[in-house]
């Protein structure tokens, strides 16, 4: 089992992929740029438990589309 990600940063993410859906990809540091690039005022550790569970959905679509 993985770790549980706390229901702020699920939605934070959610309505950024709904937002920007195409901008994300499934390297986490290009990630963490872009949500600093977004002027979204995220604390660091926020920052980065956003763009790895971004990173990791994306990964999951890619999987089940391919």
């Amino acid at each position: 089992m993985g770790k549980a990600v706390p229901k702020n940063i699920k939605s934070k993410a959610n309505a950024l992929v709904k937002a920007k859906v195409t901008e994300f990809t499934d390297d986490f540091e290009e990630n963490k740029k872009l949500l600093g690039t977004l002027g979204i005022p995220l604390a660091k550790e926020q920052r980065n438990l956003v763009a790895g569970f971004l990173t990791r959905k994306v990964n999951k679509a890619k999987a089940q589309a391919g």
